[in-house]
């Protein structure tokens, strides 16, 4: 599958966590970009192979705004230190080239300095791509009119040469009017225009914004497969006794290399035929709560809402609210019906192994994963595996001849 970039104002990080991950099953992106998260120190969300490096905006002891970058762990990154009080964050992630990747939102009231914007951009190293929220409306980017806030980011880019990654497509829903406009945007370092094409997600996965999707135009970059493991309960091992029997003279050969291939040889044969592999393939993120009772209002939902894009009247908006309104409600029910079931399993004649795996998975302090750091190797950056590896055991070797 195809290198993808995301970038969503989700309104809410743990109230949006399946739109969330709906959206990852779809796309599969190496990174995405979350404005408005509404997170607070306390509350730490948790995404299945996906690290967090966040920003939160606190207001009277309350979330307010913050954004977030939720980024696979399948590719070595690192976090970038920012020294802002603009709402973003960034990392660097290889993906055969070091790509430095921002998020950033500006909230519609705020009043920002010129320098400030500047000064954020000489921090990211290049190439890059800052996504977010600006809340600027600019014909440039799809819009009727041009406010103050759209010419600031109009001379922001023009200023540095940047490069705009949008088409006129529209990314927020204004409901209030029914109205769309453009105030998403993807703003990269020129060298990499070329390599990323730009598309808007079709549905506003209950949120007032649509995700925009940056594709890699290159077939040759993909996302890395799972390493496979063997499954050994579901091995067969009368196979592996028979298949894994070594002849008598086998010891008896004059190269001990050869010897050593011979048994290895055998072994590997008996174990591909014996016992078999997990899948290459990354699981989607599992939903237990999902029904067909979801399933359903979530297509009535959807026809809503596609009814009201063809004809934006004040019935189809209301019928598409009322839609999201009853398929929210059927999600809800189902998931505190799933959650009592399984709280229901812990029981007396189960293992405590498993008792407390299903206690740590309530509590969400199940093992998450990390990503593979780079490296900052007397002053140079190492990022690809294959060098963190060979930087790792030269190291290593280095310690245990001391």
């Amino acid at each position: 599958m195809a290198i993808n970039l995301l970038s969503w104002n989700c309104h809410g990080f743990r109230t949006h966590i399946d739109d969330i991950k709906n959206i990852i099953n779809k796309y599969l992106p190496i990174c995405i970009a979350l404005q408005e998260t509404y997170l607070t120190p306390e509350k730490d969300p948790k995404i299945k192979n996906y690290s967090i490096q966040r920003k939160d905006n606190i207001q009277n002891g309350r979330g307010v705004d913050g954004v977030a970058l939720l980024y696979s762990q399948r590719f070595s990154s690192r976090p970038l230190d920012l020294d802002t009080t603009l709402q973003s964050v960034a990392i660097q992630i290889d993906i055969k080239m070091l790509l430095t990747i921002c998020v950033i939102y500006i909230p519609p009231s705020l009043t920002i300095n010129q320098n400030e914007l500047n000064k954020l951009l000489y921090q990211l190293p290049a190439p890059f791509i800052i996504l977010g929220d600006w809340n600027g409306h600019s014909s440039l980017w799809g819009n009727r009119e041009t406010n103050v806030r759209g010419f600031q980011i109009e001379k922001f880019i023009s200023d540095h040469n940047l490069c705009l990654l949008n088409d006129s497509s529209h990314t927020y829903l204004h409901a209030a009017t029914r109205s769309f406009h453009t105030l998403d945007l993807a703003i990269c370092s020129p060298s990499i225009l070329a390599k990323w094409n730009f598309s808007v997600d079709e549905d506003l996965n209950n949120s007032g914004h649509f995700p925009i999707i940056l594709s890699h135009s290159s077939n040759n970059l993909t996302i890395p497969k799972q390493t496979p493991h063997f499954i050994y309960e579901r091995a067969n091992w009368q196979v592996f006794k028979d298949l894994s029997e070594l002849a008598p003279d086998i010891v008896h050969l004059g190269d001990i290399d050869a010897a050593v291939d011979a048994v290895s040889n055998c072994i590997i044969k008996a174990t591909e035929a014996s016992i078999p592999n997990t899948s290459e393939k990354f699981k989607k993120l599992n939903k237990p709560w999902w029904n067909e009772r979801c399933s359903e209002a979530n297509k009535t939902q959807k026809k809503a809402w596609n009814r009201f894009r063809r004809y934006p009247t004040t019935i189809n908006f209301i019928a598409f609210k009322h839609a999201k309104a009853v398929a929210r409600r059927v999600r809800r029910q189902s998931q505190r019906e799933s959650f009592r079931k399984y709280v229901n399993s812990i029981k007396s004649n189960i293992t405590s192994k498993e008792s407390w795996r299903k206690v740590r998975k309530i509590l969400g302090t199940l093992d998450m994963g990390k990503s593979l750091s780079v490296l900052n190797c007397n002053g140079q950056i190492i990022s690809h595996l294959k060098d963190i590896a060979n930087v790792l055991g030269k190291t290593f070797a280095e310690v245990s001849s001391d």
